[in-house]
């Protein structure tokens, strides 16, 4: 994708998460359009880094790594960063996601079935192992912080 596309994709995803945010969280536009900013911008910054860095590694992992760089205690824009981005509920963007993956998801859903059933099969098994790690973990950290 072009720099341009990443700029207009970032303005439609930022309006939604503030929309989102308004709408189910009950926070005005003014106080989240900062921490969107912010994550829009650390977004664009994964992306140029992205272009110029030769490995081919997945586009999270640079808006996860300078997300941490960014928001690291040591990091002088630490204070801003958590601060700006914590005005944002973490359902928001994430309501988002999941939107534009079910749109995905339908677009490929008619060559997923033509795979057969063994491709249900291993999907239902990925889905569940994922799921039952994911509690899995939960349940040691919840344990190990003794919040449960």
């Amino acid at each position: 994708m072009k720099y341009r596309e990443w700029i207009v994709l970032l303005i439609f995803v930022s309006i939604a998460i503030m929309t989102t945010n308004f709408i189910g969280f009950n926070i005005p536009f003014t106080e989240s359009i900062t921490g969107v900013l912010v994550l829009s911008g650390i977004t664009l910054i994964a992306v140029f880094l992205s272009k110029i860095i030769p490995l081919k590694l997945p586009m999270i992992l640079f808006c996860s790594l300078l997300g941490l760089l960014f928001a690291v205690p040591l990091s002088p824009v630490s204070e801003f960063v958590t601060e700006a981005t914590g005005k944002i509920e973490f359902k928001a963007p994430l309501s988002i996601v999941g939107a534009l993956a079910g749109i995905s998801i339908e677009a490929s859903f008619q060559q997923f079935i033509q795979q057969g059933w063994r491709m249900l099969l291993i999907a239902f098994v990925v889905m569940t192992s994922t799921f039952v790690g994911s509690v899995f973990i939960a349940q040691i950290t919840l344990m190990l912080t003794n919040a449960i």
